[in-house]
C-alpha cells in the first residue's frame, strides 16, 4: 500500500516526507481550501524536490489552469475533486497521470459512478460524501461498501484516516486498494503537518507492506 500525504504547504514538511519515504505529496490548488498551496509554498521549491511524486489537487479548474500549474510546479499527477468530465480527464492524461476523486455516501452504484472514467484515468480516489462541499470532511465512510467494488482499476482510500484507523486499514482485503491518502488527522492546524504522527503512520504501513 502506497502512502499519500495531502495538503502540504511548507517546504520543511515536504522535505520530511521525502526522508520518511512517503510515496506522494499532495498540493491543493483550490482557492477556497485553507490548505491552498499557491501562496504558501513556491513553485520552484516543489518543482526541484526529488524522491517523491507530486500530486496537484484541483476542483473544477480550467484545463489551461491545470496544465500551467503542472508545468510551474513540476507535478507528476493530478487529482480531480470536482465535476470534471471524462473528456477533461482524457485531455490531462496526455500530460500526466490522473486520479479522479469520487465521494461515497451511504449507498453507491459503482457502475453508474465510475464506468465512464475507467478508460481515461489511472486511479480513482474514494472520499467521504460532503454534501455540496468539495473539500474533505475528516470523516470516514463505510469501508464495507468497498467489498462490493467490481473493478480492478486501482484506487486511493481517503476520508478521516488517522493513527487510530491504522490497524483496521491494514486488515482490509481489497485487491484494488493501491494507496491511502491522509490529511487533516495529521495536522496541528490546516496545512501544518504533525510530522511525528506522519512518521508513526508511515512506519506502521511500511513495516507491514515491506516485510
Amino acid at each position: 500500500m502506497k502512502i499519500k500525504v495531502c495538503g502540504i504547504t511548507r517546504k520543511e514538511d515536504l522535505q520530511r516526507l521525502v526522508e520518511y519515504q512517503v510515496n506522494y505529496a499532495g498540493f491543493i490548488f483550490y482557492e477556497k481550501s485553507p490548505r491552498f498551496a499557491a501562496p504558501k509554498i513556491d513553485a520552484r521549491t516543489v518543482r526541484e524536490i526529488d524522491g517523491i511524486k507530486k500530486v496537484g489537487v484541483f476542483v473544477n479548474a480550467s484545463l489551461e489552469q491545470v496544465q500551467r500549474t503542472i508545468l510551474d510546479y513540476g507535478l507528476d499527477m493530478v487529482q480531480l475533486h470536482g465535476d470534471e468530465t471524462p473528456d477533461f480527464c482524457a485531455a490531462l492524461r496526455e500530460q500526466v497521470e490522473v486520479i479522479k476523486a469520487f465521494r461515497v455516501g451511504e449507498h453507491v452504484n459503482w457502475e453508474a459512478l465510475l464506468a465512464a472514467y475507467i478508460p481515461v484515468t489511472d486511479y480513482f480516489l474514494f472520499d467521504t460524501e460532503a454534501g455540496k462541499a468539495y473539500g474533505g470532511t475528516g470523516k470516514r465512510f463505510n469501508w464495507e461498501l468497498l467489498q462490493t467494488y467490481p473493478y480492478t482499476h486501482p484506487f486511493y482510500l481517503s476520508g478521516g484516516i488517522g493513527l487510530d484507523e491504522t490497524p483496521e486499514l491494514l486488515q482490509l482485503q481489497l485487491p484494488a486498494l493501491f494507496a491511502v491518502d491522509v490529511n487533516s488527522r495529521f495536522e496541528d492546524q490546516p496545512g501544518v503537518k504533525n510530522m511525528e504522527k506522519v512518521r508513526l503512520f508511515t512506519d506502521q504501513i511500511q513495516s507491514t507492506y515491506l516485510k
